[in-house]
């Protein structure tokens, strides 16, 4: 009986491992900006988001933190909640929740299994044997899939029709489904969101989504369609004439959320209008929020830095508006308590502190350095572990974050984007004067910094670093 109950577990894990190695080959495809493929999927596997709402959340920084929050008060009130974020920290699996649960090895392999036969379908139909030159085979002499312009589908189009099939699977009334590049083009604009949220725009991808805010913000808008509600964050006003003509357009209410203190928007009806306050307290982040429906005054996050706030009011706009009234303040109590981000100014140890954020832009990492100002605010400042991809703006992360700490090291992941250690230092020298250590790997730097009586450790500057500190405490 054991034997047998272990060659099971074997058997599940080997083809979780061959589902992961299928997904992982599927990276060299790239981005396809456009919906067809997600859509041959999707009408393949008989339209899975036709039977539960959707709820779309976009923005350069701050759209993963809405999306869990969003998540976690939609079930607080009842409902069966799916979550779909990106990119995962550790493993795929971790990309899909189901009421605030990651979805199971068994699960994601079966939900490989189904999109990837489907696909392998779509390609035998438009490819047929014999048509060799159209066919492309991986080292295990499988079909890489293939659609009639020549085109794979990508990685992210075979994980967001999973997201869709396994939400359907499990019967949830609402999905959460933050958008991984941008908007238009994205996989997850195949679906009409009842709810579009933008948290706000930044400079970021911009050799993908254009070079100026404006341009990105237009990509952005595009989630906004005919039957949802647009709600934009407080990072969203100077670009607000984008979203407002994108609304226009097709029809569709906007709704604000900003800061008390923010000057109204004339173009919006003051009760499309949300507003926020926050203070840090002994207990973590205490913010009011004054929503569509009704008046939340003093909601806790616990331990959560100060950036959250806005989060925190987003979200509430967000299901007020996906609910259509008021929420009940105790199930908002309810899922503050409960909910997680991971990767998100998160602690993994207590002696020293070690925190790993996934800051990997500018504006999230002068929001960090904001946090780690509040979180050591009188305290031993902390080291700074930095590594940042090539195609990211590192001057500006760098300009951000290293005047709030009191030491720095430099050190880079295993992603084949990542500048050199020797190359972040030379830059981390010539913009701050101050001369770091340099380690080859995270772990070599993680078993030189953490030592007993050591400073504080915040790891961040990419989310490959994040997700590779995380892997190795796990």
């Amino acid at each position: 009986m054991t034997d047998g109950a272990d060659r099971s577990g074997y058997l599940q894990e080997e083809s979780y491992r061959d589902a992961v190695g299928f997904l992982s080959s599927a990276l060299r495809f790239g981005i396809d900006p456009s919906l067809e493929g997600i859509g041959r999927l999707v009408d393949a596997l008989g339209e899975p988001q036709d039977g539960y709402g959707c709820l779309q959340v976009a923005g350069t920084n701050g759209k993963s933190s809405t999306a869990r929050l969003l998540a976690a008060l939609l079930h607080a009130e009842g409902f069966r909640v799916g979550l779909y974020t990106s990119p995962h920290l550790v493993e795929y699996p971790e990309r899909f929740e189901v009421n605030g649960a990651v979805i199971s090895h068994r699960t994601f392999t079966r939900a490989v299994d189904e999109v990837r036969a489907v696909a392998s379908r779509l390609s035998a139909e438009v490819c047929p044997e014999g048509a060799g030159e159209r066919l492309r085979y991986d080292e295990r002499r499988e079909k890489v899939l293939q659609v009639d312009d020549g085109r794979t589908f990508t990685e992210f189009e075979y994980l967001t029709a999973m997201a869709l099939l396994v939400f359907a699977w499990e019967q949830v009334d609402f999905a959460v489904l933050e958008v991984g590049l941008g908007g238009r083009w994205d996989a997850t604009s195949i679906v009409d969101p009842a709810v579009a949220t933008v948290c706000g725009i930044g400079l970021d991808h911009q050799g993908i989504l254009g070079e100026t805010e404006w341009d990105i913000a237009r990509e952005k808008a595009a989630i906004i369609k005919p039957a949802s509600a647009a709600v934009l964050g407080p990072r969203c006003t100077d670009t607000r004439a984008v979203f407002y003509e994108r609304a226009e357009s097709v029809h569709a209410q906007v709704r604000t959320v900003s800061p008390f203190d923010a000057p109204s928007f004339i173009e919006v009806p003051d009760e499309l209008q949300a507003h926020f306050r926050s203070r840090g307290t002994s207990e973590g982040l205490e913010v009011d929020v004054q929503g569509y429906h009704g008046l939340y005054e003093g909601l806790l996050l616990p331990h959560a830095p100060a950036y959250q706030a806005e989060n925190v009011a987003c979200a509430v706009a967000s299901a007020e508006c996906c609910l259509g009234r008021a929420l009940d303040r105790s199930c908002i109590h309810d899922a503050l308590m409960h909910v997680r981000f991971p990767g998100r100014f998160e602690q993994l140890q207590d002696d020293p502190p070690l925190i790993i954020d996934a800051a990997h832009n500018p504006q999230g990492a002068c929001v960090l350095a904001d946090a780690i100002e509040r979180r050591f605010d009188g305290e031993r400042r902390p080291t700074l572990l930095l590594a940042v991809l090539s195609d990211k703006d590192a001057e500006g992360i760098v300009d951000a974050l290293v005047p709030h700490v009191g030491h720095v090291a430099v050190t880079c992941t295993s992603s084949p984007r990542a500048l050199s250690p020797g190359e972040l230092a030379v830059l981390v020298r010539g913009r701050t004067g101050v001369d770091p250590q340099v380690f080859p790997s995270p772990g070599e730097a993680l078993q030189a910094l953490l030592v007993d009586g050591a400073a504080p450790v915040v790891a961040t500057g990419s989310i490959t670093l994040a997700g590779e500190i995380k892997g190795l405490f796990n």
